[in-house]
């Protein structure tokens, strides 16, 4: 199964292959693989941030539309009427 995890893994891997490929100094390969390493807990970390975050909005957002689909219309459009129609004969009086 795709996860973000797994293609962060990717990259970042490809980025340490490049670097075992190209980067003959130990003490700059060594130094660029911490670096590499860093960032893949960080956007790991972004990531999870973000998945939870745009859960709890997406679960919130499901719950307010159950609460309007309990409100009844036709008692506010009833009370709305009655309330227009005291103030049209508050007026005229």
């Amino acid at each position: 199964m795709f996860t973000a995890d797994t293609m962060i893994d990717t990259v970042q891997n490809g980025k340490k292959q490049f670097v075992k490929t190209f980067v003959t100094n130990e003490h700059i390969a060594e130094s660029m693989n911490h670096f590499i390493d860093t960032q893949a807990e960080y956007t790991k970390k972004a990531m999870k941030a973000t998945t939870d975050a745009a859960t709890e909005i997406m679960q919130e957002t499901q719950k307010a539309m159950r609460e309007a689909a309990k409100f009844d219309y036709s008692k506010f459009g009833e009370g709305i009427m009655k309330a227009y129609q005291a103030n049209g004969k508050a007026k005229g009086a």
